[in-house]
């Protein structure tokens, strides 16, 4: 239920500058996030190198393994080796 004596024009004057300042942080805040995404296409690198990999550089069964990180050798007919289709 409304109260009966609602004055739109009162509620209207009341309400308009924590609107525009909602209205203000959020265009800062679009602004920013486009400076930020912008900066970080057009920035290099700080070491210089180029990031992009070319297909020589991938073989397989290159992985980074921490060094003390379990490992174990799996031959391709051990049994216990399960495949699921």
């Amino acid at each position: 239920m409304t109260p009966p004596d609602t004055n739109l024009q009162t509620q209207q004057r009341r309400h308009r500058g924590p609107l525009i300042g909602m209205a203000v942080v959020a265009i800062f805040a679009i602004g920013l996030t486009l400076y930020w995404l912008g900066e970080s296409m057009v920035t290099p690198t700080e070491d210089g190198a180029d990031n992009e990999i070319t297909p020589a550089e991938i073989r397989e069964g290159d992985v980074d393994v921490p060094e003390g990180a379990p490992t174990r050798s799996v031959a391709p007919e051990d049994p216990e080796v399960r495949v699921d289709p």
